[in-house]
């Protein structure tokens, strides 16, 4: 089966300005879903995609991917922490209700979201929902500096979600998936809040995946699938966090290559660039920041970055969707 991750944008200015753009066919919505279709994933983790209660943006965003031809039946959109107000001053501006004091940066409840779609149904009477984790009670945390009794009473670790559910095969195996998005490391006022926070998103699973927390994790097959926002050699985030979760040994990394990224080559970073999965024109360049990783019990067959080469048609559908992101994939079977 194939599993995907990619992180797309909407650039949603206000809650329901993406279904408005999903619903009114706008091109780069269209594309996205173009995209998608052509890279037929069985499971697929998009981020990006804003959440509301009824579930009518994911609904009509998947309804646009079947239109292109892929069907993926089951969806999950999990309750986020993007733009849910903590009602606490949690950046220390002097003001409880800005951006960047809700549980997980957002101008509103729900902005860019995760959204799980599958052709094979959820065991969702089983879903681990981490997402509400106090940052204070993670092993090692590094929290910041200056926090104050009342900000780590209420500040949680996942920027968006982080949450495990399996997915039911035909054969009767069980595949979990483990799907998270961590907030960018620079951003904001703060001199370490979002830094550290960063790292400890991507920490939790190498803490969750070694028992090293009260919940313990499957035995069976799994797949880690999210957007970390942090590569392992470059970039400003701390980065000894993703070298060590793909260093896990419960996992294997794939490392997906696209020829795109290799030719897009950043001359003075230290990763291999055609395992870069986003094209920013920042200071900081391309970087490796989404994520397919297996379970070290499972075969993997193919995987890929779609990053195709300039002036092609599939790079021209990818720039068409406004999306600095490329779609990260793997092929795998169980053993």
């Amino acid at each position: 089966m194939r599993v995907a991750f990619w992180r797309i944008d909407f650039a949603a200015a206000g809650p329901g300005a993406a279904l408005g753009a999903i619903l009114e066919r706008r091109p780069n919505t269209v594309a996205m879903a173009q995209v998608i279709a052509g890279l037929v994933p069985d499971i697929l983790v998009l981020s990006g995609v804003d959440y509301d209660a009824q579930g009518h943006t994911a609904a009509a965003f998947n309804s646009l991917i079947a239109e292109q031809g892929h069907h993926l039946p089951h969806m999950l959109a999990p309750t986020p922490n993007a733009g849910m107000p903590s009602g606490v001053d949690l950046n220390g501006d002097g003001w409880a209700h800005g951006e960047d004091d809700a549980h997980g940066y957002g101008g509103y409840p729900g902005a860019r979201a995760l959204l799980l779609l599958s052709k094979h149904p959820w065991a969702t009477e089983r879903l681990r929902d981490f997402s509400q984790t106090l940052w204070r009670d993670v092993p090692d945390a590094r929290l910041f500096s200056g926090a104050t009794s009342s900000q780590l009473a209420v500040h949680r670790l996942s920027s968006v979600a982080h949450i495990a559910l399996p997915v039911l095969l035909p054969t009767g195996a069980e595949l979990w998936l483990l799907a998270y998005h961590a907030g960018p490391p620079r951003f904001g006022d703060h001199p370490d809040r979002n830094l550290n926070r960063n790292h400890d998103e991507s920490a939790f699973w190498s803490l969750w995946l070694s028992g090293k927390l009260a919940d313990v994790p499957p035995d069976a097959p799994f797949i880690l699938v999210g957007g970390s926002n942090l590569d392992p050699f470059d970039g400003d985030g701390v980065s000894d966090a993703m070298r060590h979760l793909l260093a896990h040994p419960r996992l294997q990394d794939p490392r997906p290559s696209g020829p795109g990224g290799k030719l897009a080559a950043d001359p003075d970073h230290l990763g291999p660039p055609e395992q870069d999965t986003v094209d920013w024109d920042g200071p900081q360049g391309n970087l490796r920041v989404s994520y397919v990783l297996p379970s070290s019990d499972v075969t993997v067959h193919a995987s890929g970055v779609l990053w195709p080469l300039p002036d092609t048609p599939l790079a021209d559908l990818l720039k068409a969707t406004n999306t600095a992101h490329k779609p990260v994939w793997v092929d795998l079977s169980l053993n």
